[in-house]
């Protein structure tokens, strides 16, 4: 078999309309890794955040967290981190945006936000991962994996991201990874960067992979990879991005699991 490894994204991707993965899709997953070929998540999400998606596979898998920042091994051992260098962060805190835009960071195992919205409350209610809301600005001088700015309207989003690049492009990694979501990383980390580290770890090749995503945030991932899908759900950007690659069926449909049966011949 020519495919060693796969590597997936999680929300509009291998996840369904309930935030969980299909009974279908968790068997078809099994049976390809019980062939030994490699499993792998790669989400915008803290790694706290995803432990119990991975729970309820019943499945060692890597895990590539925060779009690339956070490598957790099978056995959720930290090998990959990237955080933004303290003067970065530090000028990204004291930038003056939109009051109405929601900011939120996460900083090593903590998620802080100034304050709590009905989203992040049902966000709570069921996941692991639990907040602190407290001033932002009082993370100064302290290690951030990450800041994500949210807003109902896109296009409040997309100016803050023209806005970001303009004065922080040089310095981090701004992508809109949603339509409502501006994420800000140390410069030059992503899912792919993070996934060409952990392939040579583990003795693999980019040609020997193939990869799932939705959402821009996925780019430079499905790029790489010797097969990259893009979901029927997929982001309009993303698809006119990338107008050479395959285009499966939705994440509701269970679009990775029968991808997947047809490519190892399950």
């Amino acid at each position: 078999m020519k495919y060693k490894a796969i590597i997936s994204d999680l929300d509009g991707t291998l996840l369904g309309r309930d935030h969980k993965v299909s009974e279908y899709t968790k068997s078809v997953i099994k049976k390809i890794t019980d062939q030994g070929i490699k499993f792998f998540i790669a989400t915008g999400r803290h790694h706290s955040d995803v432990m119990g998606i991975k729970k309820s596979f019943n499945l060692k898998s890597t895990m590539i967290t925060n779009n690339g920042a956070r490598v957790h091994d099978e056995n959720d051992n930290l090998i990959i981190s990237h955080d933004l260098p303290i003067e970065v962060s530090n000028e990204i805190l004291e930038a003056k945006i939109n009051p109405e835009i929601h900011v939120n960071i996460y900083s090593e195992d903590s998620w802080f936000l100034e304050e709590e919205l009905e989203w992040t409350k049902e966000f709570q209610k069921d996941s692991e991962f639990l907040y602190t809301v407290k001033p932002l600005i009082e993370l100064k001088d302290t290690k951030i994996t990450k800041f994500f700015y949210v807003h109902e309207d896109p296009e409040v989003i997309h100016n803050l991201e023209l806005e970001f690049i303009k004065k922080f492009g040089d310095k981090a990694t701004i992508i809109q990874s949603l339509p409502i979501c501006l994420e800000v990383l140390a410069k030059d980390v992503s899912k792919a960067t993070a996934l060409v580290e952990l392939l040579k770890k583990e003795g693999l090749k980019l040609e020997e992979t193939i990869a799932f995503g939705d959402g821009l945030n996925d780019f430079e991932m499905l790029s790489v990879v010797d097969k990259g899908f893009i979901m029927g759900n997929g982001s309009p950007r993303l698809i006119k991005s990338l107008p050479n690659l395959e285009i499966i069926e939705t994440n509701i449909e269970n679009g990775v699991a029968k991808k997947l049966e047809e490519i190892f011949e399950i």
